[in-house]
């Protein structure tokens, strides 16, 4: 999978073994993906159920005094477009089954040269036949090792061999044309990949590779006469860096993408010009490429045996053929799916299995937001700098800064990015901050609203046996996405609204089914844990004043006599309120069972807001028992505020010294 459903994203449990060997691509049914056509080295090829773990052997065999199949060492496999239970397998010839490789018919004779390797020069010279290794651990010399049939006409099937030749029939197999030469692709080049265009009958994509010549040069090119005339398509591609793979988007014709020696890249004018994507993808030889075409999502196998996915490239299709252009756009996001993430092995990430488990991360979770800066956001010391930088470039003397441009300067806040989401009434749900660079950025919202915790000037520090800071999970529906930036102090909307579906994965057996009721309730426990927390951090602040006072109290030269007993009474006030809201820590101390606290009963219901289902009886009691106690609390609390307030008033008054939560009264002589 490309996601799971848990926080320790993808495992080795969601690998499976299919057949033993060193495994090259398979093929896998659409109707029933339990049906599986996998093969290792030589053409070895077996049917692997899923379902039963069986596997049976379904290679083609040569019949009774035919020549011996010459298999590649990743032999070309291709599940027809046409039906899904056809198959094509080849050799030096293509072989056919209708019934899931139960049975097999040729369909070509041998399509290769036809070349005695042992024959041709390597490095050289031919070498003995008792040369160390010879021909082992590599393909017989002339066989088929790329394949296509075009999706728009069934029996339109290409055939590339790895002694440079294409090889066209466009009836089935019953008549083959041989194409033995493509214009700028040097002779005997190996096909290394057919694709047959996915919007026109009549044009095919090829690329090669050279590089066993000692050439690593580019060959990409196109045939829209189905093979008699080619055109190169390698563009601008960097000049060293053999091309192994190529693939059409499914939408839109001109859009391509191509897997070479040191990466992938990507044309939006049909391979005038090519643009590496290399965001979170290492300089690597990525050997093939495929397209999920439900999910938009671009997959690149390397070389290493490694596999990297680029999620959701429709961004691309949305760009004009020189780019992305001047302004700042925001682009249209595909659906969000709602679903709380599990964790199975009860800590995040590889949770307490070793170093040794392997685990690669999920994609972002939530709604994937897309946008694309052409400048970054500059702060008026980003301008000053740059105006600095060039003067000083151009051989000139640079100004020094007024005292009010350094003032303006300091008091400037930092440039922001802002997605705002609003939900289909326009009410604001969240807004999410994103990089001020220039170039694509990607954030995600994770569909709550905001968590309902007290401000923090720092990032809330891990505890990984505790809830960490959410908010409301969204009801299902439509929401909008503005992007607007703050710069010095201004906001400016630059891009949007685009419209954000949410939709329920709908995992759940016991899921509600009314999620706006649900919603109301998670708001209400919001806004009841919102003021529960600021009440405990208004406690805590209260105690600082307290403790504080007490030492004013000792350093004023003539105290009034009963500030202390005052201060014994808030303090006692005040601790008899905590034990209302956060629990009886005498009792707890020494382990000792304690009544639910205020604190204690909002925070079980909100465990509700991890899971899809609606909340229970006992959550809707915690919070009305919760509500009800925490009222008197708060009275409570606003009482001692006052009494601290004029007690502040008193010493203040006296001449104590100063302390927290008051200015100092001072009058001029």
């Amino acid at each position: 999978p490309s996601r799971t459903v848990s926080v320790h994203g993808i495992t080795n449990r969601d690998w499976f073994v299919t057949v033993g060997g060193d495994g090259f691509k398979p093929a896998i049914d659409p109707e029933d993906p339990d049906i599986v056509y996998s093969q290792w080295q030589y053409g070895n090829l077996v049917r692997f159920d899923r379902a039963s773990g069986e596997t049976i052997d379904i290679q083609p065999q040569p019949d009774v005094g035919e020549d011996p199949l010459r298999w590649n060492w990743d032999s070309a496999l291709l599940l027809s477009p046409h039906a899904p239970r056809r198959l094509y397998f080849a050799a030096q010839r293509i072989f056919r089954s209708d019934d899931r490789g139960d049975s097999w018919t040729p369909i070509s004779p041998d399509l290769t040269r036809q070349l005695d390797r042992n024959q041709l020069e390597v490095m050289g010279k031919v070498w003995s036949v008792d040369t160390v290794a010879k021909n082992t651990s590599t393909s017989p010399y002339g066989n088929i090792v790329s394949l296509t049939e075009s999706p728009l006409v069934e029996g339109l099937i290409y055939a590339g061999t790895d002694d440079g030749l294409v090889q066209v029939t466009e009836d089935g197999g019953g008549t083959w044309r041989r194409i033995d030469a493509v214009p700028g692709v040097p002779e005997m080049s190996y096909v290394s990949d057919l694709e047959a265009s996915l919007h026109d009958p009549d044009t095919v994509y090829a690329t090669f590779d050279n590089h066993k010549s000692g050439d690593f040069r580019p060959y990409v090119a196109v045939s829209r006469d189905r093979g008699r005339t080619w055109t190169s398509v390698a563009g601008d591609l960097p000049e060293r860096g053999s091309v192994y793979a190529v693939v059409q988007d499914h939408e839109r014709a001109d859009l391509l993408f191509a897997g070479t020696e040191f990466g992938v890249f990507v044309s939006l004018d049909e391979g005038g010009r090519w643009i590496q994507l290399d965001a979170g993808i290492p300089v690597i030889a990525v050997r093939d490429l495929v397209i999920q075409t439900r999910e938009n999502d671009l997959v690149a196998v390397t070389f290493g045996r490694g596999c990297y996915i680029l999620d959701d490239y429709t961004p691309l299709r949305e760009l004009e053929n020189d780019g992305p252009g001047d302004a700042a756009r925001l682009f249209a996001p595909r659906r969000a799916l709602l679903f709380n993430e599990s964790m199975e092995l009860g800590y995040p990430g590889k949770g307490f299995q070793g170093d040794a488990f392997f685990t690669a991360p999920n994609p972002p979770f939530g709604g994937v937001l897309t946008y694309y800066l052409p400048e970054a956001l500059k702060s008026r010391r980003d301008l000053r700098r740059e105006e600095e930088a060039a003067t000083e470039e151009a051989g000139g003397s640079v100004s020094y800064p007024s005292w009010e441009e350094l003032r303006a300067e300091d008091r400037e806040e930092d440039p922001q990015v802002i997605l705002t989401v609003r939900d289909a009434g326009g009410e604001v749900v969240r807004r999410v901050n994103g990089p001020t660079g220039a170039g694509f950025h990607r954030v995600a919202w994770d569909l709550r609203y905001a968590a309902p915790d007290p401000s923090s000037l720092s990032p809330p520090e891990f505890a990984p046996f505790s809830m960490p800071p959410m908010g409301p999970v969204v009801a299902p529906g439509r929401f909008s996405v503005t992007l607007t930036q703050r710069v010095d102090g201004v906001s400016t909307e630059l891009a949007g609204p685009v419209e954000l579906e949410v939709a329920p994965l709908g995992l759940g057996r016991l899921e509600a089914e009314d999620r706006t009721a649900v919603l109301a309730f998670q708001r209400r426990t919001s806004e009841l844990s919102r003021a529960v927390q600021g009440a405990l951090e208004s406690a805590a602040e209260a105690q600082d004043r307290i403790d504080h006072l007490r030492v004013a109290a000792r350093d004023t030269p003539a105290p009034a006599e009963d500030w202390t007993d005052r201060l014994d009474g808030l303090d006692d006030r005040l601790d008899d309120l905590l034990i209302e809201l956060r629990g009886d820590r005498t009792v707890a101390s020494r382990s000792e069972p304690t009544p639910p606290s205020i604190r204690h009963r909002v925070g079980r219901a909100m465990w509700q807001w991890t899971s899809s289902s609606p909340p229970t009886a006992t959550h809707r009691r915690n919070i009305d028992i919760a509500s009800a106690a925490f009222g008197d609390v708060l009275a409570g609390l606003r009482g001692l505020f006052d009494d601290l307030r004029a007690l502040e008033d008193e010493m203040e008054a006296s001449g104590a010294p100063w302390t927290p939560g008051r200015l100092p009264e001072w009058q001029p002589e």
